[in-house]
């Protein structure tokens, strides 16, 4: 049965270990251990006893708005609403710390979050330090094929 859990640091290995491939293909941005670390309250986890079969990180930029960053889901374990979970998770903690306008997510794969409601925006749109505080790391900086959709809170 997998549940879903706040992260605590001694998860991080298995973490890294889960998004290494991920990293690899340049769909996940890379995250030090102590990147993570820093910002564990983020994370959620999809486990299936003690293993971590996936995983999203909510990071609030503001008031008005919060992203979903870093989602992944074991590939043995994807179609199973694994994804679908942990996003709803994060959309609830969102408006459960009173995030009053935007969730933000930028992904290769829009039809999955579109299914969920969220809708296409022009990256354009996307605050900059949002840009520069993340982008610049990418290793498809400055020409990004992902796309950016948001989910209105309110």
């Amino acid at each position: 049965m997998i549940k879903l859990v706040k992260a605590v640091l001694e998860d991080i290995p298995q973490m890294q270990v889960l998004v290494k491939q991920e990293i690899k293909d340049g769909i996940i941005l890379d995250r030090t251990d102590d990147e993570v670390a820093t910002n564990i309250r983020s994370y959620v986890l999809a486990k299936e006893n003690e293993k971590i079969v996936g995983y999203a990180a909510l990071h609030v930029h503001s008031n008005r708005l919060a992203e979903i960053r870093s989602l992944i889901v074991d590939s043995e374990y994807r179609g199973k609403k694994i994804g679908e979970s942990i996003v709803k998770f994060t959309l609830n903690e969102a408006n459960e710390l009173g995030v009053e306008e935007d969730v933000l997510v930028l992904t290769y794969l829009p039809l999955f979050f579109e299914k969920l409601g969220f809708i296409a925006m022009n990256k354009e749109e996307i605050p900059e330090h949002k840009i520069w505080a993340d982008c610049i790391k990418c290793i498809h900086f400055p020409v990004c094929n992902e796309i950016a959709l948001v989910y209105k809170v309110a």
